[in-house]
C-alpha cells in the first residue's frame, strides 16, 4: 500500500490546526520500499506521460498552477531524508514546498518531443529533491498547440496520481477553486482500478491471493517475449498509437478482458515467429480502486499487482490463436474465459505485492540488509517473472482543461520495462480513442521490432473485437 494524502497539514501556510507548517516523515510503505531496493541506473524506474492541448498555455500561470495543485496534494511534495544503511526503515520527508522548479519549457524546435519522451525514459526525477516528479511544456514549430511532458519517479508516486495532480492544476489555471484535498497520514489506506505500478516486485509478489481460476497461477515458467535485437542497449525506447476503442456491451467483456486478450494473442504470435513456445503466457495486471474524485484520490502508489494466466485451457487452440488472422471461436473462447479470470482476481483481497512483499518489507532488520536480499530474490526469481505488463489506466475521467490553451485532446501512460520482462502496454482513452503505449527494455527489443510488436498488437485487437461483436455475450462453445 502507500501512505495517501487523508491526514492533516501539507501546503505552504499552515496546518490542519492553523499553526505554522511542520515538515512530516511517513515511513515508506511496501511498494516504494521494494522499488527502492531494486533501483537501477541504466533502466530508472520511471513513468512516462503526455498531455496534448491544442493550444499553449502562459508560462508563468502554468508555474503557478503546478506549484499550487503540488500545495493542494502535499503527498506528492516527498524527498526520501537522509539516513544510514543499519536504519529500520526508509522515511519520505513532506516539504512545505518545492525544492526545484518542477515546470519546465525546452527551446521550440523540430525534434523537441522526441527529445523530452527521451528524457523521460532516461532521466528520473532524483529522490533526493521535493518533489520527484518533472514536467515540460514542449513545442515545436510545425505544432500549433504543445505537449505536457510528466516524469514521474515510479518509487514515489504512479501514473494516476500524478494525473490527478496534472488535474487540479488544469482546474487552477482556468480560475477554478482549489479542490478540498486531504493532507498526507501515517499510516496507509486501501487502493483498486487500472493503473501503472512498480515493475520490480519480489517473487511472486504478483500474483494474486485468490484461488487459480483458469490458470492465473501455477508452477510452469511463463514464455518470455522472444529478444530481437543485433545491438542490444541499456535503456527504454517506446512507440505511441492511436485505435479505435473496443466495443463494449453490456454483459459481455470490458475493454479491459478485450486489451488482456490482444496482449496474449500480440505475445504468442511474436514467439510463434521467431521460434519460440507461444504459452503459457501471464500477464500482470495493476488494480485500482481508487476514487478518481477532485479529494477522494489517493497520492501514491496506490495499486495492487494480480497475474492473469494463459495456459492449459488454451493449449489447444494454439494453433487456432497465434495464426495470421485468428480464428474468431477460438478468439470468443479466450475472451469468456478471460472475463471469469479478471472478475475472480478482482474481487479476491490481497496485499499490494502479495504476501513476500509484506515480509520483506517488516522492519525486524536493517533496511541495508533487506535491500540486499530483495535484490537477491528479485534475481532468483527472474525466470517466473511474468510474460509482459498491461496496464489499462482507462478512460480519463477529468476534462484537463486548460482555459484558453483547450482541453487534452490525448492523453498517453508508460511504464517501465525492466529486464527481464521488458515489456509494459499501458492504454488510456480520452474523446472516444483508445492510446497505446508499448516501451520495451532496449535489451530484449530495437526499435524495428518494437514497431513490428506494436503492429501485431493492433492486429490481435482488432481480431479480439471482432470476435466480441461476433459474440458479444460470451457464448462461444
Amino acid at each position: 500500500m502507500t501512505a495517501l494524502d487523508q491526514g492533516t497539514g501539507g501546503g505552504s501556510a499552515s496546518s490542519g490546526e492553523g499553526g505554522p507548517y511542520r515538515a512530516r516523515r511517513i515511513p515508506f510503505p511496501t511498494v516504494d520500499e521494494i522499488s527502492r531496493h531494486c533501483v537501477q541506473d541504466d533502466e530508472p524506474e520511471t513513468v512516462h506521460i503526455e498531455v496534448h492541448l491544442p493550444g499553449r498555455p502562459e508560462p508563468g500561470r502554468v508555474r503557478e498552477a503546478f506549484r499550487e495543485a503540488l500545495r493542494a496534494h502535499p503527498r506528492i511534495l516527498v524527498r526520501e531524508a537522509p539516513g544510514r544503511w543499519w536504519r529500520r526503515q526508509y522515511e519520505w520527508e513532506v516539504t512545505d514546498g518545492p525544492d526545484v522548479e518542477p515546470v519546465s519549457f525546452p527551446p521550440c524546435a523540430p525534434d523537441a518531443l522526441t527529445r523530452a519522451r527521451e528524457r523521460a525514459l532516461a532521466v528520473c526525477p532524483p529522490l533526493t529533491a521535493s518533489p520527484p516528479v518533472r514536467l515540460e511544456v514542449v513545442t515545436e514549430p510545425d505544432r500549433t498547440g504543445c505537449v505536457l511532458v510528466l516524469t514521474v519517479n515510479h518509487t514515489a508516486l504512479d501514473g494516476p496520481s500524478c494525473l490527478r495532480v496534472l488535474a487540479t492544476a488544469a482546474t487552477l489555471y482556468g480560475g477554478g477553486a482549489t479542490p478540498d484535498a486531504p493532507g498526507t497520514p501515517d499510516t496507509p489506506g486501501t487502493p483498486d482500478t487500472p493503473g501503472t505500478p512498480p515493475t520490480s516486485p519480489p517473487p511472486q509478489a504478483a500474483t494474486s491471493t485468490a484461488p487459480d481460476r483458469g490458470g492465473a497461477r501455477g508452477l510452469a515458467r511463463p514464455v518470455r517475449i522472444a529478444q530481437d535485437t543485433h545491438t542490444p542497449r541499456t535503456g527504454n525506447a517506446l512507440l505511441l498509437s492511436e485505435l479505435p476503442v473496443p466495443p463494449r456491451t453490456p454483459g459481455g467483456p470490458t475493454v479491459n478482458d478485450q486489451l488482456l486478450v490482444a496482449t496474449c494473442l500480440m505475445a504468442a504470435r511474436w514467439n510463434e515467429l521467431h521460434g519460440r513456445p507461444a504459452t503459457p503466457v501471464r500477464i500482470t495486471m495493476p488494480v485500482d480502486d481508487r476514487p478518481r474524485g477532485a479529494s477522494g484520490m489517493a497520492i501514491g502508489n496506490g495499486t495492487r499487482l494480480v497475474e492473469v494466466g494463459f495456459g492449459p485451457e488454451e493449449r489447444a487452440d494454439v494453433p487456432l490463436l497465434t495464426r495470421q488472422t485468428p480464428d474468431p471461436a477460438a478468439v470468443a473462447r479466450l475472451l469468456r474465459r478471460t472475463a471469469a479470470r479478471t472478475r475472480a482476481l478482482k474481487a479476491a483481497p490481497g496485499a499490494q505485492l502479495g504476501v513476500a512483499g509484506t515480509l520483506l518489507t517488516v522492519p525486524a532488520v536493517p533496511v541495508g540488509l533487506r535491500a540486499a536480499v530483495t535484490r537477491e530474490l528479485r534475481r532468483a526469481a527472474g525466470p517466473w517473472t511474468s510474460t509482459t505488463l498491461l496496464s489499462n489506466i482507462g478512460r480519463i475521467p477529468y476534462a484537463l482543461d486548460f482555459g484558453e490553451a483547450g482541453r487534452a485532446t490525448a492523453v498517453w501512460f508508460s511504464a517501465p520495462a525492466r529486464m527481464p520482462r521488458g515489456l509494459t502496454v499501458t492504454t488510456a482513452s480520452t474523446g472516444g480513442r483508445l492510446h497505446v503505449t508499448l516501451r520495451w527494455s532496449r535489451a530484449l527489443l530495437d526499435d524495428a521490432a518494437g514497431a513490428g510488436l506494436a503492429g501485431l498488437f493492433q492486429r490481435a485487437l482488432a481480431a479480439t473485437a471482432q470476435a466480441h461483436a461476433g459474440n458479444p455475450a460470451g457464448d462461444a462453445a
